[in-house]
């Protein structure tokens, strides 16, 4: 009688983690711009560690010469990183892309997918770097595959992170109060 008990609470608990997981994916729609792009956010770990996202060649993705436009490839990718960073680092920190670089490597012409991964040791190696220094700059990579697992397109992000002033000079709690703001010509 226990153990059924334990496997329904797994079961209740696995019902719960897949219904958050979905809302997590979801929340990309919401945003018309994201919507656009014809890219589906397939899975969102629980703790933003990783995502996977498919692109696939539709109507809405087809270019003139009938393959992925490669805007609609980089629309899909260019916020995953970021958003990432965002949710794993948390209020106390300022999370902004700063440059990206794309290498077309062979036309899409069938549904692409990627893998976005952010270790537990690259969030504890950025603590570290801003405990010495007011800023950093971090470059990750994905691979855009096709059905067959060749690599399409390779996308390259540096995004540039600091502690939020605000949190960090006790002046307000990160839950209470945002601040926005872009890297200034000083921290380039």
């Amino acid at each position: 009688m226990v153990s059924g008990g334990s496997q329904f609470q797994q079961k209740k608990t696995g019902m719960r983690g897949a219904i958050a997981e979905r809302l997590r994916c979801w929340m990309f729609y919401f945003y018309p711009c994201y919507r656009g792009t014809g890219g589906r956010v397939k899975h969102v770990a629980a703790d933003w560690s990783e995502v996977q996202l498919e692109l696939p060649l539709s109507r809405r993705t087809r270019n003139y010469v009938g393959t992925i436009f490669g805007g609609s490839i980089y629309g899909a990718v260019d916020p995953i990183y970021m958003l990432m960073l965002i949710k794993r680092l948390g209020a106390s920190y300022v999370v902004w892309d700063r440059a990206a670089r794309i290498e077309f490597l062979k036309p899409g012409r069938t549904t692409l997918h990627a893998r976005f991964s952010i270790p537990d040791e690259e969030i504890a190696a950025i603590r570290a770097a801003l405990e010495r220094e007011r800023s950093t700059n971090r470059t990750y990579s994905v691979e855009l595959v096709d059905g067959s697992g060749e690599v399409c397109v390779r996308v390259e992000k540096v995004i540039y992170i600091r502690k939020n002033q605000a949190a960090s000079s006790g002046g307000g709690s990160p839950s209470s109060e945002v601040s926005i703001s872009r890297p200034s010509s000083e921290d380039r």
